[in-house]
């Protein structure tokens, strides 16, 4: 520990999200004494980093606690013997993520930053940059714990833990919105409803869910169906389920899961939007450009309400309870992306599984499975192939990898349409992507 206190780095400082972060510490700062906060960001972001850090600023003169806010382009200046790091970073900024969601709808295939071909190149972008600052961690802070909630979370946190020396642990939003979802759905408290999370990052189910210890799951089901009009994901097309189908699942699919079980619905809508409003990063950055209008009010001193917008709703508080856990050795239980080391005996041992953890001082431990439901468990494979040829790929620099996983993926599922969409990526993301252009 640093002799202030707990040092806390955040890499992609400059990001919309980070006032949520920082109200989270806030929030804990009794039982998370949190001393120095350090917000790392790239030269093309300055203007967003002064911007949030100076809101930053402000939140924590007007909450009276003893806690600074240091804003930094330097890498070593933010790692040097923090206790924990954040990843929050979009390599290539909006403008990346719109040409990964417009390239693969050329060739009439579904353009999502996250999966299928646009989660594809923002994977092969960000696992270089990932494992880089991995080793320089692992030279300024070796013991300290990597929270990462840069996309695509699970391939990410899948690379680190199978290729650096840091511990680290994956997160996402979705699980935490599911939660609160079904408390609404029930009219009762987040900690008295506990959903059981089986899956990937962004292709999790919830097959069980418990209210006060009660099996509730045909319930949540209905429920599910009957108030099919609500979306709690900001950046997912509201196109429903039949009930039928949900019904005969039996269990609760993260919204992400349309874009397989809806392909030519989500792919319509996908295209009806790019020639309308535009694809999510056009319409993310006009949301963003409004953000820091806000931000940037000299009397704006906590987190606006118009966050909720952005698509991203708490990550960051999410970040906040894993480090308190963590720090805490609470052992509290929390859906985290974590290694499998056997508790899916469906997935490699080494693959990395978003799933319920007992969370402590030693970091997440993912309850035991055994064998995922069957008609889940073909998906779950598939698209873990495709996760561990893309870190392949990513680390290497290969095209055959590249073009495998592009082609097994369901959203592309054509080898010619595959070798296509990867030669664009590739050509677009020239400058990020230098092990394919030796």
């Amino acid at each position: 520990m640093t002799k202030r206190g707990l040092k806390i780095a955040t890499i992609g400082g400059g990001s919309s999200y980070t006032p949520e972060l920082i109200e989270g510490f806030i929030k804990r700062y009794q039982d998370l004494p949190v001393k120095d906060i350090y917000l790392l960001d790239i030269e093309a972001g300055r203007q967003k980093l002064e911007t949030v850090s100076a809101l930053a600023a402000r939140m924590v003169e007007k909450s009276g606690i003893d806690l600074k806010i240091h804003a930094t382009f330097h890498r070593e200046e933010a790692l040097k013997d923090a206790d924990f790091v954040t990843t929050q970073f979009r390599v290539g900024l909006l403008e990346a993520r719109i040409r990964d969601e417009k390239i693969p709808l050329k060739y009439k295939k579904i353009g999502q930053e996250t999966t299928g071909a646009g989660g594809f190149a923002n994977a092969l972008r960000s696992v270089p940059v990932i494992l880089n600052i991995c080793r320089d961690m692992e030279r300024l802070c070796p013991d300290a714990w990597l929270i990462n909630f840069a996309n695509p979370s699970g391939i990410l946190t899948e690379a680190v833990l199978n290729h650096t020396n840091i511990r680290a642990i994956g997160l996402c939003n979705c699980p935490i919105n599911m939660i609160n979802d079904m408390a609404e759905k029930f009219h009762v408290s987040n900690n008295e409803i506990y959903c059981d999370f089986v899956g990937l990052n962004h292709l999790v189910w919830v097959p069980r869910v418990l209210l006060r210890g009660k099996d509730v799951t045909s319930q949540a089901v209905e429920l599910a169906c009957a108030e099919a009009s609500k979306e709690i994901m900001a950046n997912i097309p509201k196109i429903h389920y039949h009930p039928d189908f949900l019904k005969t699942l039996g269990m609760i699919p993260v919204s992400y899961l349309k874009y397989y079980y809806m392909q030519p619905e989500m792919l319509n809508d996908c295209l009806r939007a790019y020639e309308n409003e535009g694809v999510r990063g056009e319409v993310v950055q006009k949301v963003e450009d409004e953000l820091f209008k806000l931000y940037q009010d000299p009397a704006l001193n906590i987190k606006p309400k118009q966050l909720a917008e952005r698509g991203g709703a708490r990550y960051s508080d999410a970040a906040c309870s894993l480090i308190n856990s963590i720090y805490n050795n609470k052992r509290d239980i929390q859906v985290v992306n974590v290694s499998n080391q056997g508790a899916n005996l469906d997935l490699p041992y080494n693959a990395v599984i978003e799933r319920n953890c007992v969370i402590d001082g030693n970091g997440a431990h993912p309850l035991a499975l055994g064998h995922a439901p069957l008609k889940i468990r073909g998906l779950l494979q598939i698209v873990k192939a495709y996760e561990q040829l893309t870190i392949q790929a990513a680390i290497t620099g290969d095209y055959n990898a590249a073009l495998q996983a592009l082609t097994i993926h369901p959203l592309v599922g054509s080898a010619e349409t595959a070798r296509c969409i990867l030669n664009d990526i590739l050509e677009q993301n020239k400058e990020y992507l230098p092990l394919f252009h030796k």
